[in-house]
């Protein structure tokens, strides 16, 4: 495979890389589920009844690749957000 500088590269090839990469793993997942949807079909046949979910293919390409972005991106946290615990405390205890 080859490498890219990514810290070279512009914003607008930056985006442009993440949505080609977005939606290549969009495809591969949607083949990978077909794949395996098929595996079960045929796993079915030797076992109990399984339910078998092929993948949908009324949805719009977008949504899935929105659903992508949106796992992909880093959350932010906000710092009143973040809670801080007491370290726990030690009682003394009386020397006889």
């Amino acid at each position: 495979m080859q490498k890219v500088d990514l810290d070279s590269m512009s914003i607008d090839d930056l985006a442009t890389l993440l949505d080609q990469t977005t939606e290549k793993l969009a495809d591969k997942i949607a083949a990978r589920q077909r794949e395996l949807a098929a595996e079960m079909e045929k796993l079915a046949a030797f076992g109990k009844k399984t339910k078998v979910v092929a993948p949908k293919k009324d949805l719009a390409p977008n949504k899935d690749l929105k659903d992508i972005k949106d796992a992909l991106k880093p959350e932010t946290v906000k710092p009143q957000d973040v809670k801080i615990q007491d370290a726990p405390k030690v009682q003394a205890t009386k020397a006889a």
